[in-house]
């Protein structure tokens, strides 16, 4: 397996991958317009993805957008999307891609890389408390949709 950031070759594997985490979250496929905002991020350099592939199939990716603490004063990282393929699942690809994630974190002097998952994701938060994550218990989180 290779992990590595993804670029503008990765953007058809990426955005399938993409296409997959948005339906796993009950979105409807759209992979024209999971391929275009890929693009765009891709273009922009506005997140950093990270890829992870075996014998040229893509399994996993995770994204992550660059942002301040206030508090700290200091970067901090929010991992906004982590997607491993249904059957790629249970071979340490997640693990992986946070690994990288807490790489790129440490090589920008970062405060902490946050993230949040769906409270029915079970494997997920199972898998966040074992690299060390801790479930927040001093802020609650609010959203405003637009």
């Amino acid at each position: 397996m290779e992990i590595y950031q993804a670029s503008m070759e990765d953007l058809e594997g990426v955005s399938a991958l993409f296409n997959l985490y948005r339906v796993f979250y009950s979105q409807a496929p759209d992979l024209a317009a999971a391929a275009d905002y890929i693009k765009e991020r891709l273009e922009k350099e506005d997140s950093v993805i990270y890829v992870v592939k075996k014998e040229g199939k893509y399994l996993g990716f995770t994204q992550l957008y660059p942002t301040y603490s206030s508090i700290s004063m200091k970067r901090a990282w929010i991992l906004n999307d982590l997607y491993v393929d249904g059957e790629a699942r249970k071979q340490g690809i997640g693990e992986m891609l946070i690994d990288k994630a807490k790489g790129l974190a440490a090589e920008t002097g970062a405060v902490s890389v946050s993230l949040s998952t769906a409270h029915d994701n079970i494997s997920a938060q199972r898998l966040y408390e074992k690299i060390g994550f801790t479930r927040d218990e001093q802020f609650y989180h609010f959203e405003l949709s637009i």
